[in-house]
C-alpha cells in the first residue's frame, strides 16, 4: 500500500472505530450481555491500536517508502478486517463459526508488527 492509501485507510478505520465504540456504548449496552459487550469492545480497542500503527507506517512511508512498509500496512489492515470484523460480526449475528477467522486476523496483526520491525531495522542500515 502506498503512503497515501495507508494514511487514508488509517483515517477511515479510526472514524469507524469511534462510530463502533459509540454504537456499543449507546445502542448495545442494554441489548447484549456483559460478556458480548466486552468482546465487541475488544474489537474496538484492537482496531484503535492498529489505526495508530497504520498512521505510524504511513508517516514512515512518507519519509522513505519500502516494500516491507507497504506489506506491514496491508497486514495491519487485513488483520483489522479479519480480527476486529469477526468479533463485531460474531457479537452482532451470533454466528459462532466465524470464530475460526479470528486467529487468522490475529496472526496478520502480529505479522504486521514483525514486518514493521524488519522495515525499521532495514531503514536504519541504509
Amino acid at each position: 500500500m502506498p503512503a497515501r492509501l495507508t494514511l487514508l485507510s488509517a483515517a477511515l478505520a479510526g472514524a469507524l472505530a469511534v462510530m463502533l465504540g459509540a454504537f456499543a456504548a449507546h445502542a448495545l449496552r442494554e441489548a447484549l450481555s456483559a460478556r458480548l459487550l466486552e468482546v465487541f469492545q475488544t474489537g474496538v480497542t484492537y482496531q484503535f491500536y492498529h489505526v495508530l500503527a497504520l498512521l505510524a507506517v504511513g508517516v514512515l512511508q512518507l519519509r522513505g517508502d519500502s516494500r516491507p512498509l507497504r506489506l506491514s500496512a496491508a497486514l495491519f489492515l487485513l488483520g483489522m478486517l479479519l480480527f476486529c470484523g469477526s468479533l463485531y460480526t460474531l457479537v452482532l449475528t451470533g454466528v459462532h463459526y466465524l470464530g475460526i477467522i479470528i486467529p487468522i486476523g490475529g496472526v496478520s496483526l502480529m505479522a504486521g508488527w514483525l514486518v514493521l520491525a524488519f522495515a525499521v531495522f532495514k531503514q536504519g542500515k541504509t
